[in-house]
């Protein structure tokens, strides 16, 4: 709860006032908004967990690696929404962004990626709204992740209410090199040769990191076989 306090108290300093609402109103609406993203991020953070727990009794082994959530911060909310030429209100953050609250699931394997992303998609009370599959076609930069926007319903005192959240699935070599070239790339005044330079050998760890996944995969998939004989 104080992370929501946080960010609510921050967001209010941003938001423009929705002049239907009284200051007092805007702050709860705001409190309210942020805590239903926290809950769409506990729900789905769980099924992710009972998946990785009925994966291990099923088959002897955890396709996760781990789970990390975030929620977006008020200035990456402002920053987004103003890019968008977009009303910066509670309403229209609700109605707009569907990455405020995010999960990122980090698995051993590829397939492991598309076997969770199908186990979720199946549940019966998750709406798919957008899918980038960013490993088939990666970025030109070279990254590479399964994005899923979805909706879900999250039950409160008196309603049912439908949050959107994005969800992030990549392997360990994927989240490795993207931290990196985050770390390296971004917030540094690099001069027009040198951000050419780095990108081209960036893009090449992206290839090589792609090589890497492919193989581990393959060594799997071998003794998978061997074992099922």
């Amino acid at each position: 709860m104080e992370e929501i306090k946080k960010i609510v108290d921050k967001l209010q300093q941003i938001l423009t006032q929705d002049g239907r609402l009284s200051l007092d109103e805007n702050i709860n609406k705001a409190r309210e908004l942020m805590s239903a993203y926290r809950c769409a991020i506990m729900e789905i953070e769980t099924k992710f967990k009972v998946l990785n727990d009925w994966f291990s009794l099923q088959h002897e082994r955890n396709p996760i690696e781990s789970i990390t959530s975030r929620l977006k911060s008020p200035e990456s909310i402002r920053d987004k929404l103003e890019r968008k030429h977009l009303p910066i209100t509670i309403t229209s953050i609700e109605e707009n962004l569907y990455d405020v609250a995010g999960i990122r699931v980090i698995c051993s394997f590829i397939d492991d990626i598309y076997l969770l992303a199908d186990c979720l998609i199946r549940q019966d009370d998750i709406k798919v709204l957008e899918v980038k599959d960013y490993i088939k076609t990666p970025k030109k930069n070279g990254y590479r992740s399964l994005h899923l926007i979805v909706e879900i319903p999250i039950f409160l005192e008196t309603q049912k209410k439908y949050v959107k959240a994005e969800v992030q699935l990549r392997t360990i070599a994927m989240e490795f090199w993207a931290k990196l070239e985050h770390r390296l790339r971004y917030k540094k005044h690099l001069s027009p040769e040198l951000y050419n330079y780095t990108a081209d050998e960036l893009l090449k760890c992206a290839n090589a990191s792609n090589q890497l996944d492919y193989k581990m995969q393959e060594i799997r998939n071998i003794i998978e076989n061997e074992k099922n004989k």
